[in-house]
């Protein structure tokens, strides 16, 4: 089921959604929220996630600002450094957004996921750390924590969140040490990672798709 989210004026931010075609009233189901690259759109992220909507309500979130072709949630300002005003207030808006969604569609918020690829990981490892115990999994697909949020963002508990992360070893856009960085860190925060790296640039391979599809159906609970 296809739904616009610009169609309802209270949503934070423009979203698609997706979801099982038949549901049970009184039921909850797992959420998944998606985020995409900068320059993309909320269309970019759909087709990696195909079949999902049998289990998930899925959100596709298009980043609130404009930078052609497409948007994107946060500016840089330096290389690995967001403008930390707008990163600040990407987070405010995507948390305000996932309040929304809880609040207006029936979901189980013990199954909440979040999946974003480069600016949507960043933004994903950032909201695990702010939301801790609320998220119950994240697939981060080449990104990096800004040392800001390490630093001075008020970290939450993360010894129950569960993580994909994967890193091209030849990515020529965000280097794959900042992968090896990000998996070190959650791991020393006590989170359950998962950490993946593929032969490839800054992208999502066949095979990284494969295993994050995997590894979320593990994860969710029937």
């Amino acid at each position: 089921m296809f739904i616009r989210g610009d169609d309802r004026m209270n949503s934070p931010m423009i979203y698609e959604l997706r979801r099982p075609a038949q549901t049970e009233p009184g039921k909850t189901y797992p959420a998944l929220f998606l985020m995409h690259g900068i320059g993309s759109n909320e269309q970019n992220m759909l087709s990696l996630v195909n079949g999902l909507e049998d289990s998930f309500y899925i959100f596709s979130i298009r980043g609130h600002l404009p930078q052609p072709p497409g948007y994107a949630f946060f500016t840089i300002q330096g290389y690995g450094k967001p403008h930390r005003e707008v990163f600040d207030e990407g987070i405010r808006k995507l948390t305000s957004f996932i309040d929304y969604a809880c609040g207006e569609y029936p979901l189980d918020e013990s199954q909440l996921f979040l999946l974003g690829f480069s600016q949507g990981a960043i933004l994903s490892m950032t909201l695990g750390l702010t939301l801790g115990s609320r998220i119950k999994g994240i697939i981060a697909l080449s990104g990096y924590i800004p040392a800001f949020v390490k630093e001075e963002y008020m970290i939450q508990p993360v010894d129950n969140l569960s993580l994909f992360i994967s890193h091209g070893e030849m990515d020529q856009v965000l280097p794959f040490d900042w992968g090896l960085a990000n998996n070190e860190y959650f791991s020393s925060l006590g989170a359950n990672v998962t950490f993946k790296t593929y032969k490839e640039g800054h992208t999502v391979s066949l095979d990284n798709h494969r295993d994050f599809m995997n590894w979320i159906m593990e994860k969710v609970e029937k």
